[in-house]
């Protein structure tokens, strides 16, 4: 078994990702002056990391399986880690390591069940659900696989939290889902761009596909303006303080990466800038909301 093989396919940095959602989650408990459990918050995040974990490495199982990762070009930031071409032999304990950690996410969402009844079912069912179906069926339904990952990072992950914690379901955890539902969605669908040659011989049909580039780049700049203007009206309406307006500072980087997903389309990934400035915003904003939270 090589465990570096394994550890590179679980892709490590794409996981920061989680904790950030999380937080999030526990932003709004503290928002709304309700006490947070360390033990529950340790056991989320050991779950959330699993769910994550598991999706990845399931997904790199996959892709090599059906030979994307012959023909995919990797960047820093799309085509998988590359991990299996390298070690082959090692693809059965890849696969075993996303059924391991699948099964810990899953009786950790058990063990919430005990706790707090059967509210929380909907957001573990839906959760396994995105984790067993992404590569292999979600991937060739354009528009489930557009909103997909901002379900699972936003609505599901942020909500799940917070309900987690609290034992009820918060107005204010659902409507700050929405800001890393469309940045999240918005960061799957650019990474897709690279792929866009590779994806086509392997059956996928993702939004870039099937609608082209032109069409996604007009998706990048709705969910954008949608999310800048989700911040603003919260605020205005009181659900958020003033301080969260600094979740706006990281928005010139979205600028930045429609400049180049429109000069350069599905040979973006050569100029890996681009996709660096919109993984930093999908990070950024959400923490930035975070951070003005619970302060």
């Amino acid at each position: 078994m090589n465990i570096k093989t394994i550890v590179t396919s679980t892709r490590l940095p794409f996981l920061i990702l989680t904790p950030v959602c999380v937080l999030l989650g526990v932003s709004v408990v503290v928002f709304e002056h309700q006490s947070v459990d360390l033990s529950l918050l340790i056991l989320v995040l050991i779950g959330a990391l699993s769910a994550h974990i598991s999706v990845n490495t399931l997904n790199e199982y996959l892709d090599y399986k059906s030979g994307l990762d012959l023909k995919t070009k990797r960047t820093n930031f799309s085509g998988g880690s590359g991990a299996l071409l390298k070690h082959p032999e090692t693809l059965r304990s890849v696969l075993i390591t996303g059924v391991v950690f699948f099964l810990i996410t899953t009786l950790i969402g058990l063990y919430f069940i005990s706790l707090h009844g059967l509210d929380i079912m909907p957001i573990g069912l839906l959760g396994l659900a995105l984790v067993l179906s992404y590569t292999s069926w979600i991937n060739k339904h354009p528009l489930l696989c557009l909103i997909s990952p901002g379900l699972g990072f936003g609505l599901l992950m942020v909500v799940g939290t917070q309900f987690v914690l609290t034992g009820e379901y918060s107005l204010t955890s659902v409507l700050v889902s929405f800001i890393p539902f469309f940045l999240v969605n918005n960061l799957l669908l650019l990474n897709q761009y690279p792929d866009i040659k590779a994806d086509i011989g392997a059956g996928r049909r993702h939004f870039p596909i099937v609608y082209g580039i032109n069409q996604s780049n007009k998706v990048y700049v709705l969910f954008t303006l949608i999310t800048i203007i989700l911040i603003v009206v919260y605020v205005a309406l009181g659900y958020l303080p003033n301080l969260s307006l600094i979740a706006l500072i990281p928005m010139p980087l979205a600028l930045l990466s429609l400049q180049g997903m429109v000069k350069h389309g599905q040979h973006i990934g050569s100029f890996q800038h681009y996709l660096g400035a919109n993984v930093a915003l999908t990070l950024l904003t959400p923490l930035l909301l975070a951070l003005s939270l619970l302060v």
